[in-house]
């Protein structure tokens, strides 16, 4: 929760491709003051059943600026393996690829203390897309 000195951050994940939340994807969060400040690891997490994530750390006071790394790989690679065991059963669409283009995703953004972030990303296997939400 953000206070008069600091910024919070909360996510969330779509996969377009699917149409729901991206469960077990990990995310790790840093920090850093100033545009010439050294990137902190901060911790992370991984998103729930409803590809939100809850618990990310709490922001230090002086957080200019906050990166997000979500790593995308290891969820595109259960993800074709679940296509695979449906297309068996002949209940889902054809795999086209065997993999993600983008093995990762790093969104970088600007804060102002007193503020909540939340940034949601919409993904899929060959794009993505950030926005503040609300």
């Amino acid at each position: 929760m953000s206070t008069e000195t600091t910024a919070s951050v909360s996510t969330h994940i779509l996969d377009t491709s699917i149409g729901r939340p991206a469960e077990g994807v990990a995310i790790s969060l840093s920090a850093r003051t100033g545009l010439d400040g050294e990137w902190a690891a901060l911790g992370g997490s991984a998103t729930d059943a409803d590809g939100r994530c809850k618990d990310l750390p709490a922001l230090p006071e002086g957080t200019t600026h906050v990166r997000l790394d979500f790593e995308t790989e290891t969820y595109f690679t259960r993800q074709i393996n679940t296509v695979k065991q449906a297309e068996a059963q002949q209940d889902a669409p054809r795999v086209r690829d065997s993999g993600a283009f983008f093995p990762e995703v790093t969104i970088t953004f600007a804060v102002n203390p007193g503020e909540h972030y939340h940034v949601p990303l919409l993904l899929n296997p060959f794009g993505y897309s950030v926005y503040r939400g609300s």
